[in-house]
């Protein structure tokens, strides 16, 4: 018989734990200052207490109101408990965040109370937005307007219903066959209709199917183009014309032109009916000319300012309030504390870290691109006393306004490469060395790897094959021989 025996170990282990109020500063910290502006709104909905800063002759009633209020309480009007009046120290450093927050953004330079003018201008810019209509409705409502029996119809929302937003058919004839119980060339038959309907090339099963139906409604069903397509558009892709001109005895200078003809075409007809609204890039900050400097002007404009109502103060001091009612509050009063505290400091990290980025790239932003110097996200926290993954989740998706352009503050941050001087050239310096490289190239007689690793070394820089090459694919920049043009 087999004994067991059972030991119970208890090990020690370490386990970070991030309070909840940590959890909210790293996030806020991530946002993009239009998703912040959603959060922020989410929050004043979800938390009475908070409200937006009143109008300045609003705060002089409220404050006139406390003053009475303070009166009353010293005469004994409204005789608090214990607990109340610590909660009332409380609500007084709230405050004393208050006045901080406000500060904060008069110093800014950039901070402007929202009137009842700028409210009604923004629902009225929200009320004017027509949602935009999809490939999908587009498509129904062609085929609303065919002269089709019942059968017919469903068929056709069944295809319209598997098509993409690209325009392409996602399921084969035959499963829809099956869905519907009917024969597959009845469903066949109902795709040739919706191939007809715009934009062209729609309802396409695959790329060569969608070029195809481009060409046929064009008028070019006899042409050179569409035979390339039809046979041979793997080499079409991939530019071999050669191989093409040899496989169908013509000349490489015709499947060229061929080739051009489908390259303005349409691989994707649905993508002019994208759902997706278009996305407008805010800048966190401007980054304009100070006298022999330059200065970071944070675009708070854009974010709300809250504060903790004084309604609710009133509330907590009253003593018919009940006490189930107070202790909510206090918790609502306590979640605002911790998110003003927390937007504050997420703007002022940006303020610091961007103010870095211009006075170590000082040079970038007076000449540009050029001179833009290796730099790394560690030398940015060094010097603000903070870790680096703080660094790197601030400057996610957020962007400058510089002299030169709007920028992703990421773009100022790079590795180096030593020169010929030993000076340190950066990364993306180098990437934009390339881009001229390969701009000026004899399009007929297109570089090498190697003619543009010979090149750098003209101008002081050793990189390896692989290296040119990586930062090649990395621009999007094909091979030589699929640049060539005969």
């Amino acid at each position: 018989m087999t004994a067991f025996r059972f030991e119970q170990v208890q090990r020690q282990t370490q386990k970070l734990i991030l309070s909840p109020q940590m959890q909210q500063a790293i996030k806020l910290l991530q946002l993009p200052l239009q998703q912040l502006q959603q959060v922020i709104r989410q929050e004043m909905i979800q938390n009475p207490v908070l409200e937006e800063e009143l109008l300045e002759e609003e705060t002089q009633v409220e404050a006139q109101e406390g003053a009475q209020e303070r009166e009353r309480e010293a005469e004994g009007e409204m005789p608090e408990k214990r607990d109340e009046l610590n909660f009332e120290e409380e609500f007084n450093r709230l405050a004393q965040v208050d006045d901080e927050w406000k500060e904060y953004f008069k110093q800014s330079g950039s901070y402007r109370k929202y009137s009842e003018e700028d409210e009604e201008k923004r629902r009225f810019l929200e009320a004017s937005i027509v949602k935009p209509e999809t490939l999908q409705e587009n498509l129904l409502r062609q085929i609303g307007l065919a002269l089709l029996d019942e059968e017919r119809k469903r068929i056709c929302e069944a295809i319209i219903g598997n098509i993409d937003d690209n325009g392409y058919l996602q399921v084969g004839v035959e499963e829809i066959a099956s869905q519907m119980r009917l024969p597959a060339e009845k469903v066949e038959e109902m795709l040739a209709l919706v191939q007809t309907l715009s934009p062209v090339g729609v309802g396409a099963r695959n790329l060569r199917e969608c070029l195809l139906i481009q060409l046929a409604r064009l008028g070019k069903r006899d042409s050179l183009a569409f035979r390339i397509v039809e046979s041979h558009l793997d080499d079409l892709g991939a530019k071999r014309y050669r191989r093409i001109a040899r496989a169908m005895k013509v000349q490489p200078l015709l499947v060229q032109k061929a080739a051009e003809y489908v390259a303005t075409l349409d691989p994707k007809p649905g993508r002019i009916f994208s759902s997706e609204p278009e996305q407008y890039i805010t800048p966190d900050a401007f980054v304009e000319k100070d006298g022999a400097g330059f200065k970071v002007i944070l675009n708070d404009d854009r974010v709300p300012h809250l504060r903790i109502s004084g309604l609710y103060r009133r509330m907590i001091a009253d003593p018919r309030t009940e006490k189930a009612t107070k202790s909510y509050i206090r918790e609502k009063i306590r979640g605002g504390q911790w998110l003003l505290r927390n937007i504050q400091q997420r703007q002022q990290t940006i303020f610091n870290i961007a103010s870095e980025i211009v006075k170590r790239q000082h040079d970038f932003f007076e000449d540009g691109v050029p001179s833009l110097r290796p730099l790394k996200m560690q030398e940015v926290a060094d010097s603000l006393g903070i870790h680096e993954s703080t660094v790197s989740r601030a400057i996610a998706n957020k962007y400058l306004q510089t002299p030169h352009g709007l920028y992703d503050m990421r773009y100022f941050f790079s590795t180096g490469v030593q020169g010929a001087g030993g000076e340190s050239v950066s990364v993306t310096n180098i990437k934009a060395m390339l881009k001229m490289i390969f701009s000026r190239e004899d399009p007929k007689n297109p570089l090498s790897d190697q003619q543009v690793i010979d090149r750098l070394k003209e101008k002081g820089i050793t990189l390896a094959r692989r290296t040119v090459t990586k930062y090649r694919k990395e621009l999007n920049i094909p091979s030589s021989n699929l640049r060539r043009k005969l």
